[in-house]
C-alpha cells in the first residue's frame, strides 16, 4: 500500500515536455501541488492554463547561474514550502567525442551535473530544517554502464550516481530521502540527437520506452513509507539490449 501524496507540494525541473510534464501530471492526479520549472515561459502559460490551478509556471534558465541560483527561493515565493524535488531537466550528446565541440560539452554537463547539485544544494536546507522531504533525480542507465556511443552523456550520468548516491548518504538522518531513476532510451525529444538509423532500429525493435512508464516508477519510490528508500530504479524496455 502505497502513501498518499496529497497536499504535497513538487517542484519539478524539465516540466514542461518529455518526462517531466509526464511526472507532474501524474503529481497532480494524486493531488500534489507542481511547481513546473523550465526556461519555456510560452509553454509554461500554456500548460499551467490546461492544467488547473494547482500547476503552477517557473520560469527558470539552468544554465544561467542567476536564474538557477534564484529557483528555490522564487520558488518558495510562490509556495510555502517544498516536499518533493525533481531534478529531471537533461541534455544529451552521442556519437564520437571528437564530432561534438566543446561548447556542446561545457552545456550538457553544466545542464546534467552542475544545475542538480546547484538544485540539490538550495533545496536540502530547506528540506533539513523541515525533516522531511523527497529528493530523486532523473539519471540513466548510462550512469551504470560505459555505453560506447554515448561517452560524454554517461560520464555525466556517472559524476550524478555518485553524488545522488553520497547526497543519501549525507541526508538519510534529516529525513530526507534522495534517490534517482535510470530509464534505458525513452521516447522525447532527448532523443533528438540520435542517429536517424539507430532511432530508427529502436523504434522497430520495440526498444525504447514512453514517459509515462518513467513516471510511474518515481511515482511508486515516493509513495514508499517513509522508512523506505528506493535509492535507484532501473527501467529498461524489455528489448534494449546494452
Amino acid at each position: 500500500m502505497g502513501m498518499p501524496l496529497k497536499g504535497k507540494v513538487a517542484a519539478v525541473t524539465g516540466a514542461a515536455s518529455g518526462i517531466g510534464l509526464s511526472i507532474t501530471k501524474a503529481l497532480l492526479a494524486d493531488g500534489v501541488t507542481v511547481v513546473m520549472v523550465d526556461r519555456d515561459a510560452e509553454a509554461l502559460t500554456a500548460l499551467t492554463a490546461d492544467l488547473g490551478n494547482a500547476a503552477i509556471a517557473q520560469v527558470t534558465d539552468l544554465l544561467d547561474p542567476q536564474s538557477c541560483n534564484a529557483m528555490v527561493p522564487e520558488i518558495l515565493s510562490k509556495v510555502d514550502h517544498i516536499d518533493i524535488m525533481l531534478c529531471n531537466a537533461g541534455s544529451y550528446i552521442g556519437g564520437d567525442l571528437v564530432d561534438t565541440t566543446p561548447e556542446a560539452i561545457d552545456r550538457m554537463m553544466n545542464l546534467n551535473v552542475n544545475a542538480v547539485m546547484k538544485n540539490v544544494h538550495a533545496v536540502a536546507p530547506h528540506m533539513t530544517e523541515r525533516g522531511s522531504g523527497d529528493i530523486i533525480v532523473t539519471c540513466s542507465i548510462a550512469g551504470h554502464t560505459a555505453i560506447h556511443v554515448e561517452p560524454v552523456y554517461s560520464a555525466s550520468k556517472w559524476a550524478i550516481t555518485s553524488f545522488v548516491q553520497t547526497m543519501r548518504r549525507q541526508l538519510m538522518q534529516s529525513g530526507v530521502r534522495v534517490a534517482q531513476v535510470s530509464p534505458g532510451p525513452v521516447i522525447s525529444a532527448l532523443l533528438s540527437d540520435w542517429e536517424p538509423e539507430r532511432l530508427q532500429r529502436m523504434k522497430d525493435a520495440g526498444a525504447l520506452m514512453e514517459t509515462q512508464e518513467v513516471a510511474d516508477a518515481m511515482m511508486y519510490m515516493l509513495t514508499r513509507p517513509r522508512n523506505v528508500t528506493i535509492r535507484d530504479m532501473v527501467v529498461l524496455p524489455s528489448n534494449f539490449d546494452i
